[in-house]
């Protein structure tokens, strides 16, 4: 039986993944990264406007 052969990528598929590895780490990661966190502010915050600040009762 013959064994696949592992697929060559061509340098042009190789500079759009590198492309691609580029921008999901420079731009994506810090936009979703800053977003979660501003949208769980942003949701606790609206619970506290709501249900009173944390403290003793």
């Amino acid at each position: 039986m013959q064994e696949p052969q592992l697929a060559q990528t061509d340098p042009e598929q190789r500079r759009k993944e590198w492309r691609l590895f580029i921008f999901i780490i420079v731009f994506l990661f810090p936009i979703l990264s800053v977003a979660i966190v501003g949208g769980y502010g942003f949701v606790v915050w609206m619970y506290q406007l709501f249900a009173g600040p944390p403290g003793p009762l």
